[in-house]
């Protein structure tokens, strides 16, 4: 009779190129390591020999992201699955091994080893085909809203080197008749050749809404500046094309709103989480993507615990009570929660009451609506679990 296989843990730490995996067994003694290639016969290879060698294998990766997918998904259609263990527990955990050298070779064994001696690490979900698709356009939005803002600070800095007095008189990050302005005109001689009654013309025809308001505002700034400043005209070129790369940008950023918001309404509960106060569906898809599955949160504490609203205590000696943020948390859950709050805010109803209420114990505004986005998650998490949708009145509860 065959004596059992016993367990091992396999560690991996994750590339774009490639993979390293190493194999520990109970004793932490490396069984097997190697380098694997981020392609789909390689990994599958690889696999097969470490499943090879043991009846049970547990693994763990230090990147849950577009660098690991490939790796996950097969993971996952052979009946494994992985735990998540963070970059920065790889390099504490470094220092109680021996030696200095970073190599991947060492990373992958310290996540083997992590995973080896701690229960509490965080399983990986391979998402489903909504959740995934959710994932990939949420996180194009972050990127071109990063570019938009990059892009108006370098026109707003190029802009007031040659004329301060137009940058001063617009909000740029939310005036799309001001940046169509900057296509056609951007020194204040020629805005002052162009003259209010034919600028204003000019602007209605590319249908700039208040058109006569943003020339009167533009030839004021025009007549405040009688000096040309060095670099006038090639200046002028570089902010007429950033203007145009911006509502350019714009009309991107319009589109992915769309396929987001059409993508996150074929969700099951998309009606309930945007019943929430505050909570749309750009906020909502990226609620969907950054909670996951919410089996995995036994209650609402763990989901708040989760997205970092619950604080933990770091006392030392006589010092306690002292809370503070925790460490380990999921940076995007929290942005959601906290985004939703503060919009929730802005019109009239139990959101607003309840941060007012905060506000007059003495919270200042982030505390304020901190507070409110814990009591949020403990509304939403309840409204998914018995599946309906928010009302401001409580639920009517049936007697016998």
């Amino acid at each position: 009779m065959s004596e059992p296989r016993a367990r091992v843990w396999a560690g991996v730490d994750a590339g774009k190129g490639h993979h390293w995996a190493a194999v520990v067994d109970e004793t932490g003694a490396t069984l097997w390591s190697q380098k694997i290639d981020n392609d789909e016969s390689a990994i599958l290879i690889a696999l097969g020999e470490i499943l090879g060698r043991a009846g049970e294998v547990h693994w763990a990766v230090d990147i849950s992201g577009t660098s690991s997918a490939l790796l996950l998904a097969l993971l996952a259609a052979h009946g494994q699955q992985a735990v998540y263990v963070p970059g920065r527990t790889v390099n504490r955990m470094s220092g109680a091994y021996r030696g200095e050298a970073k190599t991947d070779a060492r990373d992958a064994y310290v996540i083997a080893e992590t995973a080896r001696h701690r229960s509490d690490l965080a399983t990986i979900d391979v998402p489903a085909q909504l959740a995934a698709d959710l994932a990939l356009l949420t996180a194009h939005r972050s990127d071109l809203v990063a570019d938009r803002v990059r892009m108006t600070n370098r026109l707003r800095d190029v802009l007031t080197g040659v004329f301060p007095a137009l940058e001063r008189s617009f909000d740029y990050s939310n005036h799309k008749g001001a940046l169509i302005l900057l296509t056609g005109y951007q020194t204040p001689a020629s805005i002052r050749r162009r003259g209010r009654a034919r600028l204003t013309a000019w602007l209605a025809a590319r249908s700039v809404r208040g058109a006569d308001a943003v020339a009167a505002t533009a030839l004021e700034a025009a007549q405040a500046q009688q000096t040309a400043l060095p670099g006038e005209e090639v200046a002028a070129q570089i902010v007429a094309d950033l203007a145009a790369q911006i509502i350019a940008l714009d009309e991107r950023l319009k589109r992915i709103d769309r396929q987001i918001r059409d993508t996150f309404r074929h969700h099951p509960q998309a009606e309930i989480i945007e019943s929430m106060p505050g909570l749309g569906p750009i906020l909502g898809a990226e609620f969907v993507v950054a909670a996951g599955d919410l089996a995995a949160y036994a209650d609402a504490g763990h989901l708040a615990s989760a997205a970092g609203l619950v604080p933990v205590p770091r006392d030392s000696g006589r010092r306690t009570g002292n809370l503070h943020r925790p460490k380990r948390y999921s940076r995007r859950l929290r942005r959601v929660f906290y985004m939703s709050a503060q919009t929730s805010i802005i019109r009239e109803g139990p959101n607003r009451d309840f941060y007012l209420k905060k506000r007059g114990e003495g919270c200042k505004h982030v505390q304020a609506v901190i507070a409110l986005a814990r009591r949020r998650t403990s509304v939403l998490w309840a409204l998914l679990r018995d599946n309906r949708a928010f009302t401001s009145a409580p639920p009517v509860t049936q007697t016998a």
